[in-house]
C-alpha cells in the first residue's frame, strides 16, 4: 500500500519537483504543506470514516462552496483521497485568540450560515449532533467499548439536552469550530477544514465554538450579542448552554469511538479522558444554572 507521501507525490497537479512539510494536529487525517516551483499549497489526505460520519464527497462539496463565497482558500484538486488547497500564510488561532477577535470570528460564522447554502450542489447531507451521539452509542456497544458502563448515563443526558435545545435553525454549518480552523493572514480571517460541514443547526455551531475553546461566560455573551445583534434572552442562553454540553459530549464520544476504530498515531484514550472531563464540568454548570 502506498504511503500518504507517495500518493501526494504522484498527483498530476504538480508542475515540478515538490517539497512536503507535515502539518501537525490532525486527529482523523494527514496534511502537508507542499511547495511546487515556489508556490505553496496544502495537501490534505483522508478517506471516508463511516463511524464518524465523515464522507469525503460531502467535505469536497462543502469546501467548494466555502471557497466560492470566499470563506476558505481555493480548492484545486480532489483525487485519490487528497484535496489540494491554496496555502494561507498567516497566524493559526489558539483558543485564547478567539474572544478578542469575536467580531471577525462571528462574521465568518454568520456568512457560513447565510451564504453557503446557495452554492452547495448535489445531496443535502445533514450533521445532527444528537443523531451522531445515538449512533456513537450503537458503535460503542458493537465494539464492546471500555466505556460501556458510562453509556446509559451519557445517552440519557443527550436526550435531555436534545429536549432543551429548541427548534433547530437549519443552514450550512461548519460543525467543528476549533480555534485552529481560523487563520488570520494579517488582513482577514479564513475558515478551513470542512470535514463535518453539512446542513445542520446553527445553534450547534455556536455551542461548539464555545465548548472547544472553553469560552468564559462573558465571551459567550459577546458571541450571542454579535451573532444576533441584540441582547440574548433566557431562551437563547438555554439553547446555547444545551448545545455547548452536546458539543462537549460529542467530542468525548468521538474519542471513545476513535479508541475502537482509528489507527493514526494518537493517544485516543488520553483524548477521551481530557474531553470527558471537559464535558463533566460543562454539564455540572448546566445543571446548576437550570436547577436540574
Amino acid at each position: 500500500m502506498s504511503s500518504t507521501v507517495e500518493i501526494i507525490e504522484r498527483l498530476s497537479f504538480w508542475k515540478g519537483d515538490i517539497e512536503l512539510e507535515p502539518l501537525s494536529g490532525g486527529l482523523s487525517n494527514e496534511s502537508f504543506i507542499v511547495t511546487d516551483r515556489g508556490r505553496k499549497y496544502v495537501a490534505r489526505y483522508g478517506l471516508d470514516i463511516p463511524v464518524h460520519h465523515v464522507i469525503r464527497a460531502r467535505e469536497l462539496e462543502i469546501s467548494r462552496a466555502a471557497a466560492a463565497v470566499g470563506l476558505s482558500p481555493a480548492l484545486h484538486l480532489a483525487q485519490d483521497g487528497v484535496m489540494v488547497f491554496d496555502f494561507v500564510d498567516g497566524k493559526t488561532y489558539a483558543a485564547e485568540d478567539l474572544p478578542p477577535n469575536l467580531p471577525a470570528v462571528v462574521a465568518l460564522i454568520k456568512r457560513c450560515h447565510t451564504e453557503m447554502q446557495y452554492h452547495v450542489r448535489g445531496t443535502g447531507y445533514l450533521f445532527w449532533v444528537f443523531h451522531v451521539l445515538r449512533d456513537y452509542a450503537h458503535t460503542m456497544r458493537e465494539g464492546n467499548s471500555r466505556m460501556l458502563a458510562e453509556l446509559p448515563r451519557l445517552v440519557a443526558i443527550a436526550e435531555e439536552l436534545e429536549a432543551s435545545s429548541g427548534q433547530p435553525v437549519i443552514s450550512i454549518c461548519h460543525s467543528d469550530l476549533l480555534a485552529a480552523n481560523f487563520i488570520d493572514d494579517g488582513e482577514r480571517l479564513w475558515l478551513i477544514d470542512w470535514e463535518y460541514g453539512a446542513f445542520g443547526n446553527i445553534w450547534f455551531d455556536l455551542g461548539n465554538v464555545c465548548a472547544i475553546s472553553n469560552f468564559p461566560r462573558e465571551a459567550e455573551a459577546a458571541l450571542l450579542q454579535a451573532y444576533f445583534e441584540r441582547e440574548p434572552d433566557a431562551g437563547d442562553w438555554r439553547r446555547l448552554d444545551a448545545m455547548r454540553c452536546a458539543a462537549h459530549l460529542r467530542e468525548a464520544m468521538w474519542a471513545m469511538v476513535s479508541e475502537l476504530h482509528m489507527t493514526l498515531d494518537v493517544d485516543y484514550e488520553a483524548y477521551t479522558a481530557e474531553q470527558l472531563a471537559g464535558f463533566e464540568a460543562a454539564h455540572a454548570r448546566y445543571r446548576e444554572r437550570y436547577g436540574l
